[in-house]
């Protein structure tokens, strides 16, 4: 696959992700299902897997859930299916793909992202007044397009023992 096919299915991934936000799924969600579909995958539990993660991991001013959900999806194509498998592959791409976000965002930290706790009413208050979703939207999308960009360059889930 060319370079600019990379991107431009990468971006398919992104905007997928992006209408489902916008359809009601939340970060970590829309990122999973995204690209679960596009690894042929029914999207139902590795969305309802990733529910929790949303919000900051459920608003405890944790991890942002779009970054998680493109580590999720990255462990749907690359994980482990038993002990003896290395996850060595899926590290690395998991590593590759935390790199760029906070490159791109400087943090993965869902407080430092957005700029409030959603752990709190207050800060919820605050999310909603200030419409930071439309802050997550953008991370929401930037997560599934890199994490397709990642498993563009190596699609081949790893080698599984017998």
């Amino acid at each position: 696959m060319s370079e600019k096919q990379e991107r431009a299915t990468a971006a398919q991934a992104g905007d997928e992700a992006a209408r489902l936000f916008d359809g009601g799924l939340r970060c970590a969600e829309s990122v999973v299902a995204a690209l679960a579909r596009r690894q042929g995958v029914s999207p139902d539990l590795p969305t309802a897997m990733a529910t929790g993660f949303c919000s900051g991991l459920s608003r405890t001013d944790g991890l942002c859930g779009a970054a998680t959900g493109a580590v999720m999806a990255i462990g749907l194509a690359k994980g482990r299916r038993s002990a003896a498998d290395s996850a060595d592959e899926t590290y690395a791409a998991a590593q590759s793909l935390i790199a760029r976000f906070t490159a791109e965002f400087g943090s993965i930290s869902c407080p430092e992202l957005i700029g409030c706790s959603v752990a709190t009413p207050e800060g919820q208050q605050t999310y909603r007044e200030r419409e930071l979703i439309r802050r997550c939207r953008v991370f929401t999308q930037r997560a599934a397009e890199m994490a397709a960009a990642i498993l563009d360059r190596d699609p081949v889930a790893p080698a599984r023992a017998s």
